[in-house]
């Protein structure tokens, strides 16, 4: 990966692997009890950095999917039409067990397993991810319905991608999305108007008819999707919406345009209105919004790590560009105020990779403090690796100065995804009201986890004093706390963020980590300080 171009040009990061490369990724996969997936991540990891994937995920986003609303004889089609390359990322994903891992593997273990594979799979094309993911989340909702789980278990469970837009019946396997917000409300899903009619029992359950608008439906070819509508008797509910009917027929769920989005562009979002579309109920009618909280929050997680692998995607990047790009007689990598960067830089991918992987391990086991875990770090996480692949992937553009500014170079489209996962799911605000939310509801879950930060923190008198503060911050009346939402959220995160590092990075990172990330002049700007003597030891430790 180094050598001495004659032009000064940086030959392109290709035929790598992401997984063996990553010392962090590798050691996170071991400590969530793994080993069992090595190999096969591995295998992964090659196939991710291959050439033939880098142009597959370039061309899936070059030609970017088409809206067929009606046929040749104005037939209501709905159909979207992609580029070949998508269905090779999507079957990518799948036999990777990016849709359904950890639901049909019992191990605890299969959690470090997935978010490993979708940690790589989302550095090199992300759009992929959405619809893998969601079909994922979407599986202990769906066995919320036991006859439409019966007709939909070995779909779910299938590592096979199979693109045809046809009914369930005649299908290998199915992807699964969701529509919740509608353009009066967006995240204020209690605003929603869309109404459900009931229509009886059915094969699938109970059927009901659905009738309004989604303002996000991502993505409409999969073959059916979770559903927020109101019924007259109950209010908000949760429902199954396919694209062929249990019958066969095609369900009335009309494509009014595909979104014209900043970043995710191969995969396709919409807007959709329901004419007396069939759904099935999902879970206990008028408790729709905590039904399918519960695939939002595993889909939250995905956000976490995604986010994670473009941070590392970004390092990646800029190592490879410094050590081969050389200026005023040495590589940019032995530049003094670049070494210091990227040092920041690599401390900035270790903490964020640790914080993803560990929320992943607690999605494991179902004891006090996983429970409490998840429920308190899940939005935290999301919230804190989301905010900061925004700025990282600019800082790591910057780098590459005009060649990162270019749609021929890596830099473009990596910067264009960051923005996607800070606002998919709920937006900054929304995770941390929800932080301030998860707390109120179960006091318990903050002195779990803060005690256990706490035990951690012992070892660090600078982290001691940052558990305080947080308990402190509890102290405040929930006015004063909820202006001040922004500010716990981030505090908690760097503080776990620091103890992950204390239990399980180098004692040279760790120590620089805490250093930094504690110095009242680190923050807004990347590279003001890595908190280390020796940024260049960073380094060479971030990329094997």
């Amino acid at each position: 990966m180094i050598g001495i171009h004659p032009d000064n040009q940086v030959p392109e990061l290709k035929d790598y692997n992401l997984y063996t490369s990553d010392p962090v990724l590798r050691r996170a996969v071991a400590r969530g009890g793994a080993q069992w997936r090595d190999a096969e991540l591995v295998r992964q990891g090659a196939e991710y950095g291959a050439e033939a994937t880098l142009r597959a995920a370039e061309d899936a986003n070059r030609y970017t999917p088409e809206l067929q609303a009606l046929s040749p004889t104005g037939e209501r089609i709905d159909q979207v039409k992609f580029h070949p390359a998508w269905h090779s990322l999507m079957a990518m994903a799948r036999r990777n067990g990016i849709a359904n891992l950890p639901f049909f593997d019992a191990r605890p273990s299969a959690w470090s397993a997935y978010g490993a594979s979708l940690y790589m799979h989302s550095q090199i094309e992300s759009g992929s991810t959405c619809p893998t993911t969601m079909t994922k989340a979407c599986i202990p909702l769906m066995r919320l319905n036991a006859p439409l789980y019966k007709t939909t278990a070995d779909l779910l469970a299938s590592l096979e991608h199979d693109p045809r837009d046809i009914p369930l019946a005649h299908k290998h396997s199915m992807t699964v999305g969701m529509g919740m917000t509608e353009k009066q409300g967006g995240s204020d899903v209690r605003s929603n108007t869309t109404l459900a009619v009931p229509a009886g029992q059915g094969p699938w359950g109970e059927e009901f008819r659905l009738t309004g608008h989604k303002w996000f439906f991502s993505a409409p070819m999969c073959d059916g999707h979770l559903v927020l509508a109101k019924t007259q008797e109950r209010g908000d509910t949760c429902f199954f919406v396919p694209r062929w009917r249990p019958d066969g027929s095609k369900n009335p769920i009309h494509i009014q345009r595909l979104k014209d989005k900043v970043g995710n562009r191969s995969n396709s979002s919409s807007e959709v209105e329901f004419k007396d579309a069939f759904g099935v109920l999902i879970g206990e009618e008028g408790r729709g919004i905590a039904t399918i909280i519960e695939m939002a929050t595993f889909t939250r997680l995905d956000c976490a790590l995604a986010s994670a692998g473009y941070i590392r995607q970004a390092l990646t990047q800029t190592l490879h560009y410094t050590r081969n790009r050389h200026a005023f007689g040495k590589a940019l990598i032995d530049q003094p105020v670049m070494t210091e960067l990227l040092a920041d830089m690599a401390l900035e991918s270790e903490a964020a990779t640790l914080l993803a992987m560990d929320l992943a391990t607690h999605f494991g086991s179902s004891d006090a403090l996983d429970t409490a875990w998840r429920r308190v770090m899940t939005p935290v996480a999301k919230f804190w690796n989301c905010k900061r692949a925004v700025g990282l992937t600019g800082e790591a553009m910057e780098v590459f100065g005009g060649n990162g500014y270019v749609e021929t170079g890596p830099m473009g489209r990596l910067f264009r995804e960051a923005p996607v996962n800070s606002i998919w799911e709920g937006s900054g605000n929304v995770m941390c009201l929800d932080v301030l939310r998860a707390i109120s509801r179960n006091p318990d879950d903050a002195h779990l986890v803060l005690d256990h930060l706490q035990d951690v923190a012992t070892q660090a008198p600078a982290l001691l004093a940052q558990v305080q503060k947080l308990r402190t911050a509890l102290q405040l009346p929930p006015a004063a706390l909820e202006r001040q939402a922004r500010r716990f959220t981030q505090k908690l995160a760097l503080t776990t963020q620091a103890c992950l590092m204390l239990q399980h990075a180098s004692d040279e990172a760790s120590s620089a980590f805490i250093a930094s990330r504690f110095d009242p002049d680190w923050g807004p700007v990347t590279g003001i300080t890595s908190g280390s003597q020796d940024p260049a030891a960073l380094l060479s430790a971030a990329w094997a």
